[in-house]
């Protein structure tokens, strides 16, 4: 099996992703006219001022919530130190350019969720790239092939990965067995993901804030305190970047390791194409009233996952030296534990305490929200009833506490491989489909331009009604 998984990994991220997701990336950006840039006015605007939702619906706040839920998680903890760890620096560059790129990205995807969702069985809104690649496309076989890998990769590989950080953390932080955390991780997310898409909208959107916020002002301080070693920081990174830093020094590495590594964990943290956030991006009532508005409050997620978050962890990791620190037996630290170490060197013994804390609430709320993405997969097989949900939120759990008693190397390796055998997928459709969101967002800023409050309607774009529900779009 690990060979497989690494076949599959050396294939597709090494000859495949990292050129697909850049390619897509750079196109969007271009055709959208470097919306990363010229709309995020629009972006920060539309996500502080949409609290609003119908009885189909969940808020474009809420919807924000969980995807942050899912993009914010061990990815920004653990996966930012295993990035450093094996490609230097530099791949904290590398992660920045991603998800620069990725914020066109996550906006085209959210769109198109939008626009082609539709009601699933207890009336709810339920969308996504199974239903985009089928209802755009017209290749439903196709979207049942992704539906199966979401269901694989979200609710049950990258489950395995936060509950695997959780465990390490506390085993670190106090001593407790990486059995124990397991089980009580996952009474817990039983507790909530039994309750539905609507209750775990409720707990993304108050634990959400609240750990960013907290997290994030921990990180200003720790900028602020050691503001003079921020030009070396920097330095670093884009030395690294190039494998210009590795020559000067003679060591090992290099600008493709540095690249490599920052694209996989990149993408890790920040989902941008991977078709997982536009599941709950098409769940929520847009406001205002058309596919683009959710579109770019998901784009300026990314935004925070990356460019906020992953870089507040990449530099405590690199002012502390962490990233040069070694274990009791000699070994290079790997993972949350070089980032606890990070914080302990800034806030002592508290410090690991605080990451270990920080973890169990961003791999937390990533599971319940991955656990969402997964339902919009059953919903989409037609597997979506109560007895089909039950047997979902059961296996859930039982890979919460196998993902717990891992090692960290077999659970990220499995994750990468899921993961790219859905944005494969993903980007093919959103390559297919690029015209009509070109079409959208030329839409919503002519609407923007003439004054007015953008609004779409089916019945005003005839060519591009085949497949779009006409009750949500009347």
């Amino acid at each position: 099996m690990t060979t497989v998984i690494d076949f599959l990994n050396g294939l597709l991220w090494g000859y495949v992703l990292v050129y697909a997701l850049t390619g897509i990336g750079i196109y969007f950006t271009l055709r959208f006219g470097f919306i990363q840039f010229r709309n995020f006015g629009e972006m920060i605007r539309l996500t502080v001022s949409t609290n609003e939702a119908d009885k189909a619906g969940i808020s474009p706040f809420q919807a924000l919530a969980i995807s942050l839920a899912s993009r914010i998680g061990t990815g920004n903890l653990a996966g930012v130190a295993v990035a450093i760890g094996v490609g230097g620096p530099g791949a904290i560059f590398w992660m920045w350019i991603v998800a620069l790129l990725g914020m066109a990205t996550a906006m085209a995807e959210a769109a198109l969720a939008q626009l082609y969702k539709t009601t699933g069985p207890n009336g709810s809104y339920r969308g996504g790239p199974a239903f985009y690649i089928a209802r755009g496309l017209k290749m439903p076989w196709l979207g049942a092939v992704f539906s199966v890998c979401l269901i694989f990769a979200f609710g049950l590989v990258i489950n395995a990965v936060q509950s695997n950080s959780i465990a390490q953390a506390m085993e670190a932080s106090v001593g407790v067995p990486p059995k124990v955390s397991g089980l009580v991780i996952a009474a817990v997310t039983g507790l909530v993901i039994f309750g539905g898409i609507r209750a775990i909208s409720r707990v993304a959107e108050v634990l959400v804030p609240f750990m960013a916020g907290i997290y994030m002002i921990v990180a200003v301080w720790v900028l602020l305190t050691n503001f003079g070693m921020l030009p070396d920081v920097f330095k670093s990174i884009f030395l690294s970047a190039f494998g210009l830093q590795e020559v000067a020094g003679g060591a090992a590495g290099g600008m493709m390791v540095a690249l490599l590594n920052g694209v996989k964990r990149g993408l890790f943290s920040n989902e941008a194409g991977m078709g997982s956030a536009p599941n709950i991006a098409a769940a929520a009532t847009p406001v205002p009233h058309h596919p683009v508005s959710q579109g770019f409050v998901q784009a300026f997620g990314v935004f925070v996952d990356t460019i906020l978050v992953c870089t507040a962890t990449a530099v405590m990791i690199i002012v502390s030296g962490a990233n040069e620190m070694v274990d009791a037996n000699g070994n290079m630290l790997e993972g949350i534990v070089m980032t606890q170490k990070a914080a302990e060197y800034f806030l002592g013994p508290f410090g690991n305490h605080f990451i270990a804390i920080a973890v169990l609430l961003f791999a937390f709320t990533t599971i319940i929200a991955c656990y969402g993405y997964a339902e919009s997969g059953m919903v989409y097989l037609k597997v979506g009833s109560s007895r089909g949900l039950a047997v979902l939120r059961l296996a859930v759990m039982a890979i919460v506490f196998w993902g717990s008693v891992q090692t960290v190397t077999v659970v990220f390796n499995a994750a990468d491989a899921a993961i790219a055998v859905m944005a494969v997928m993903n980007l093919f459709a959103l390559a297919m489909l690029s015209p009509v969101v070109i079409r959208l967002v030329s839409d919503y800023r002519a609407q923007r331009a003439a004054g007015k409050t953008p609004t779409f309607h089916i019945s005003d774009h005839p060519d591009m009604a085949d497949g779009v529900d006409a009750k949500i779009w009347k």
